[in-house]
């Protein structure tokens, strides 16, 4: 299978079912069999996929892309090496990082969620103009890059988690605010626009927000 099909939403997935780190294997960058140059995709998603693992609270080394050959047998072998003793360096998924394992599998969850309109944002907006690992690791580990994918991603991804979150019963705004590390103004903003888009709806008598059925 073409690198440049694997997709966010199986990344996230991955590590939403437990997984301490994902390697994905490419062939090597200006040798791809295909017109498309499918293995650039496959680097824009672990550049993509490492950004927002920070962003969730874990270490951006759980997700490593590294290309060869069909031939480079040797090098898969150490590839699969150095990626198997970074992973056991860091610890356990979250545990490692110190995170909330709770709280970290719903951040989880509401990536993966978001995969599909990520990917419609990497094509549309995330493009790099040259096709070569300098211009792509620039372009995602710069400035510009890391706000251009804050400004698309950040409301989104506090939606879906809030989404989640309503999910298992009505809650307040400060109780949404408290579990998801949010400004209680921002989770009303949130609110507000999820309820004009009809998603969700405030019970006045419980004070609480559910989901709109």
């Amino acid at each position: 299978m073409c690198s440049g099909r694997v997709d966010l939403k199986f990344v996230f997935r991955a590590f939403a079912n437990g997984c301490d780190g994902v390697l994905i294997g490419g062939c090597r960058l200006n040798e791809c069999n295909y017109a498309t140059q499918g293995n650039y995709d496959a680097l824009a998603v672990t550049l993509i996929g490492r950004h927002l693992l920070a962003r969730v609270g874990l270490h951006p080394d759980r997700l490593r892309i590294s290309f060869m050959s069909g031939g480079d047998g040797n090098l898969l072998a150490e590839a699969a090496t150095s990626f198997s003793q970074r992973i056991r360096e860091l610890g356990p998924l979250g545990a490692g990082e110190g995170v909330d394992a709770e709280l970290l599998g719903l951040k989880l969850r509401a990536l993966e969620r978001l995969a599909p309109f990520l990917r419609l944002v990497e094509r549309e907006r995330l493009r790099v103009p040259v096709k070569s690992r300098e211009a792509y690791e620039a372009f995602f580990g710069g400035e510009e890059g890391k706000k251009l994918l804050d400004g698309v991603v950040a409301e989104k991804l506090a939606v879906s988690q809030i989404m989640l979150l309503l999910e298992r019963g009505p809650l307040s705004t400060g109780e949404i605010a408290t579990t998801l590390g949010l400004s209680p103004s921002e989770v009303s903003r949130h609110l507000g626009s999820s309820s004009r888009h009809g998603l969700v709806r405030y019970d006045v008598e419980r004070k609480r927000y559910s989901l709109a059925s």
